[in-house]
């Protein structure tokens, strides 16, 4: 196989899986300083399936090249791996963060599911059955 196109797929995950993060970070930073915490995290649960699913959707439909469980794991992994060494350990400087079952916990459980749900809807949708007029 050409390691090459490889690449280029691995890139492609890469930067969906960044912009997802970076737009749930985003969510988090701007909450902090617009409101409180709890609120904060509550509008985070919620954006997390948003922003997930619409990437999903586009991923799925423009590239679609791993499968939707395969994609789940990839997204999952690479938002954990960047909570743990980026968030926790560099900006944070504590692990406290995972301590949180509404902020973590939850949005990893709706990043998974919600890649999931969504690669599996669209590459297993059925083909549209033809309307026969006239027939019995």
């Amino acid at each position: 196989m050409n390691t090459t196109h490889w690449g280029k797929k691995a890139l492609v995950l890469f930067i969906f899986a960044f912009i997802g993060w970076g737009l749930c970070g985003a969510i988090i930073g701007i909450g902090r300083q617009a409101t409180s915490m709890q609120n904060t995290l509550i509008l985070h649960a919620i954006g997390v399936p948003i922003i997930f699913t619409t990437l999903s959707l586009i991923y799925f439909r423009l590239f679609n090249y791993t499968s939707p469980m395969l994609t789940a794991i990839l997204f999952l992994t690479f938002a954990i791996g960047m909570d743990f060494f980026f968030v926790a350990m560099l900006v944070e400087k504590s692990f406290t963060m995972f301590s949180s079952i509404l902020g973590v916990w939850i949005p990893f459980g709706l990043i998974f599911a919600s890649t999931y749900v969504t690669g599996y809807l669209v590459t297993h949708r059925s083909t549209p059955v033809q309307a026969t007029a006239g027939r019995s």
